[in-house]
């Protein structure tokens, strides 16, 4: 049985007091039946591992830098999220991707630092609107996850995490059903069994594309879908626990 786990991904939001007002309630209101991460901006890495130390919760970063130190200003390398007893990071973001630039080869390099670190990287994959209306979505997940079994090895996603974004359906008005997002999930998984069936049973490959509690239970539901990424129902506990509460 792969366990359920539910990742809030803050994005650019947070104040200290803010923060931990909300760290101190997802903690202490956290159920036993799943894992339950959150990924906070970097300067709030400190004050997350502070309140959140010996809880349920774990928490980690939204990105990482591809090179392992240098002259790089600006950069977050992997071994700093390690000092910070970061869990999780989240690499190649829809977000990233479209407004950085980022490509495969820059993700599979992030996967490898992360994974260099001990920190297990959250590999998001999604397809645009655009794509999936010219349905290419199966060529265009198959060729994001290709690289990184091409560039890291089966191995990596042994401890990896993936995460589907469908892009169209992110803040567009536009909702996956279920069905669909089952579809994409188990594409992915049937896509790693062929470098490893054991792997890929194991593999927990999670749903971003824009999750809350009305429609947690249901995603959730899904064989092959084994949690959330979370985007702004994590700014709300109530909703975030919800959401992980659905997870359990």
């Amino acid at each position: 049985m792969r366990r359920k786990l539910v990742v809030g991904n803050w994005k650019m939001h947070g104040t200290t007091q803010s923060n931990a007002s909300l760290l101190q309630s997802v903690a202490a209101g956290v159920g036993q039946g799943a894992d339950v991460a959150v990924c906070v901006p970097f300067p709030y890495l400190s004050q997350a591992q502070s309140l959140l130390q010996g809880t349920a919760v774990t928490w980690g970063a939204q990105d990482v830098s591809a090179h392992a130190q240098g002259a790089y200003t600006g950069e977050v390398c992997a071994a700093m999220l390690r000092d910070f007893a970061c869990r999780y990071v989240i690499v190649g973001h829809s977000e990233r991707r479209r407004q950085y630039g980022e490509d495969d080869t820059q993700v599979v390099a992030k996967v490898k630092v992360a994974l260099a670190e001990g920190v297990s990287p959250i590999i998001c994959v999604g397809e645009t609107l655009e794509q999936r209306e010219r349905k290419l979505t199966k060529m265009v997940l198959t060729q994001q996850l290709d690289a990184v079994l091409r560039g890291c090895g089966v191995e990596a996603l042994a401890q990896s995490v993936l995460a589907y974004e469908p892009i169209w359906a992110i803040g567009t008005g536009s909702t996956a059903t279920p069905e669909q997002a089952q579809e994409a999930h188990a594409l992915l998984r049937a896509r790693a069994a062929t470098a490893d069936v054991s792997v890929a049973a194991q593999l927990r490959i999670l749903y971003g594309g824009s999750v809350k509690a009305a429609n947690a239970e249901a995603l959730f539901a899904c064989p092959d879908i084994d949690g959330g990424l979370v985007g702004g129902a994590s700014l709300v506990a109530e909703e975030f626990l919800a959401i992980a509460a659905a997870a359990q």
